[in-house]
């Protein structure tokens, strides 16, 4: 008969545990900073987004990525 084990469950589970928590609510920040991006971009004029380099089909990608990437 085989056995399996679980070494990342042993003694150091309490820390793993808080790591996934915390990699759970910053994924969930990084989340709604994309989507508060996203929001303000698409309020802008294309007047606007020009002026800044953009054009709509870049919101998308400066929304996740940012300004820097462009």
């Amino acid at each position: 008969m085989t056995t399996a084990t679980f070494p990342h469950l042993a003694p150091s589970a309490p820390y793993g545990l808080t790591r996934l928590a915390v990699d759970v609510f910053e994924g969930m920040m990084e989340g709604r900073e994309i989507a508060t991006r996203y929001e303000r971009l698409s309020r802008l004029t294309n007047a606007e987004l020009a002026r800044l380099g953009l054009s709509r089909q870049d919101i998308p990608r400066v929304a996740v990525n940012g300004l820097a990437s462009f």
